[in-house]
């Protein structure tokens, strides 16, 4: 369980080596979705305020890239999807502020950022490029994005049809524009290691941590599902016997780790 004096959340860290990067608290990234009311900046305030506690940096990081293109796959006019991409993004980008500044005075760096931000960023490019690659050549890579487009984007299908695969491809162009972060977050931002920190278990995580060959998460990024303690169910966290943790671990502030 994890506790803070403003917000409570559930913690699972996905592997135990997920876990030991935790409770480093080194660095948290927040990936946030536009057009996602999970996100309030009531919720972005609470993350706020309990990651402040926990990581030495924390950074809140919204998709902005594709967006428009996801509109127009779904059955938007072009110009329609272009106008509705800008608004869901700078929407979300007020939210995130708000949340920010509402959380009050943080006591470890917060930033935030657009993921269009890092395209310049060459650690960034080659991990992009790399994710395309193995969308192309690796098979059980590809199945599992298949299995998170159809994730995310299942609910937006009428009822009965399959997919297409040109809403396919933009589901691969949108994912693989934020994969990176979930590749190698330390060597994009310059940190020791870090901790992607979403509400969800996401389908590719099964892939990305596990062992083996084929794009896989680096040695210090770890991932974490983090959510509000009064939604959890607890249910077991799936994978292989011994490898995956189905509880929280137990939480320290960032001056108590440094002490220790």
């Amino acid at each position: 369980m994890t506790i803070t004096a403003d917000a409570s959340f559930e913690v699972l860290p996905f592997t135990r080596t997920c876990r030991h990067i935790w409770e480093d608290g080194d660095h948290v990234l927040i990936g946030v979705s536009p057009g996602n009311s999970y996100f309030s900046s009531e919720r972005i305030s609470s993350l706020a305020q309990w990651a402040t506690t926990r990581f030495a940096q924390v950074d809140f990081v919204y998709a902005d890239l594709h967006v428009d293109r996801m509109f127009a796959a779904f059955g938007y006019t072009r110009e329609h999807a272009e106008k509705r991409a800008t608004k869901e993004i700078k929407a979300v980008r007020r939210r995130i502020l708000k949340g920010v500044e509402e959380s009050g005075p943080p006591q470890a760096e917060i930033r935030v950022r657009a993921l269009s931000e890092f395209q310049e960023n060459p650690v960034y490019q080659l991990l992009h490029r790399r994710v395309l690659h193995f969308l192309a050549t690796d098979d059980e890579f590809r199945k599992g994005c298949e299995k998170m487009a159809l994730h995310f984007v299942g609910s937006k299908l009428p009822e009965g049809e399959s997919i297409t695969d040109a809403q396919l491809q933009v589901c691969f162009d949108y994912m693989a524009a934020e994969l990176p972060f979930f590749v190698d977050t330390p060597s994009i931002l310059d940190v020791p290691s870090s901790v992607a920190a979403y509400h969800v278990k996401m389908p590719l995580t099964d892939v990305l941590f596990a062992r083996g060959g084929g794009l896989r998460a680096t040695r210090n990024q770890a991932y974490a599902v983090v959510r509000p303690e009064a939604a959890a169910e607890r249910p077991p966290v799936s994978g292989t016997a011994g490898n995956h943790v189905d509880h929280a671990p137990t939480e320290r502030t960032v001056d108590e780790r440094r002490a220790a």
